[in-house]
């Protein structure tokens, strides 16, 4: 039976994407860095919200560990919608408008369709992560299904490095997909008003594009996230929340070209 392959849309194959260079996820925390110095207020409170998040996770993890999957799925759902905030801060920073934090809290409320299919998209790759966590735990540990203390008590232990090398390349094959579908396409629904599928292939073709520029691009959102949990109960979210957040609504703008205007008609 000859299969054809399924054609890629054309709005998709359509959107104009630039080179990227070694250099420019600096330029775009540096850039963040310069969106969050104008909009104090705004960063604050978004990265006020990313803390409590996070202050939640702990506290649910040291007393009711069984739920910190439920949990994280519902921060899951309300990330992107902090995001898109921030997002529109340096959208309208870049146009030279005035931010508000009223309508950075808003601006997902055009774009419900397309976020909706993407945070499906994100709990559904969180679900099946966890799902393939606990099979690789299993097949190591003749212990039956594991707790999540469980589990994080044989990762900090170096002894089960078998375990910790398989459990670290699954767990990075559902983050690296999970980065490649991602890494523009929310900057772009709002800026765009594009679809989710559209999106999502487009932020691929970004990733499969430049995949040393976008590797270093993740590692230090890794690296950033992983030192602001180190700080007092991970009141470095507070400043790295934003920072990233502006810094990605960049990263996009430099990766995707802009949509020409069409030639008036004479």
């Amino acid at each position: 039976m000859d299969i054809s392959p399924v054609p890629v849309p054309a709005a998709a194959s359509e959107v104009e994407l630039r080179p990227l260079r070694w250099g420019d996820p600096f330029r775009w925390l540096a850039l963040g860095w310069r969106d969050l110095r104008a909009v104090p207020g705004i960063a604050l409170f978004y990265g006020s919200c990313f803390w409590a998040m996070a202050l939640l996770i702990g506290w649910l993890f040291r007393s009711r560990p069984e739920y910190v999957m439920s949990l994280a799925s519902g921060c899951l759902l309300l990330g992107p919608f902090l995001a898109m905030g921030l997002y529109d801060a340096s959208r309208r920073l870049e146009a030279g408008q005035r931010p508000a934090l009223g309508s950075s809290i808003t601006a997902w409320d055009t774009h419900i369709p397309s976020m909706a299919m993407l945070v499906l998209v994100l709990v559904v790759l969180e679900l099946l992560w966890g799902r393939a966590s606990m099979v690789v735990f299993a097949v190591f540990f003749n212990t039956g299904m594991p707790t999540s203390a469980g589990v994080v008590q044989a990762v900090f232990n170096f002894e089960n490095w078998e375990f910790l090398a398989v459990y670290l390349l699954v767990g990075g094959a559902f983050a690296a997909i999970a980065f490649a579908s991602m890494v523009v396409a929310l900057p772009m629904i709002l800026d765009r008003d594009t679809d989710a599928l559209t999106a999502c292939i487009t932020s691929v073709r970004v990733a499969a594009g430049h995949p040393g520029v976008l590797l270093l691009w993740g590692l230090l959102i890794t690296l950033l996230v992983g030192s602001s949990l180190w700080w007092t109960w991970g009141a470095g979210l507070v400043l790295v929340g934003p920072l990233l957040g502006c810094a990605s609504w960049h990263a996009y703008r430099h990766a995707v070209a802009p949509v020409l205007s069409a030639p008036a008609q004479g």
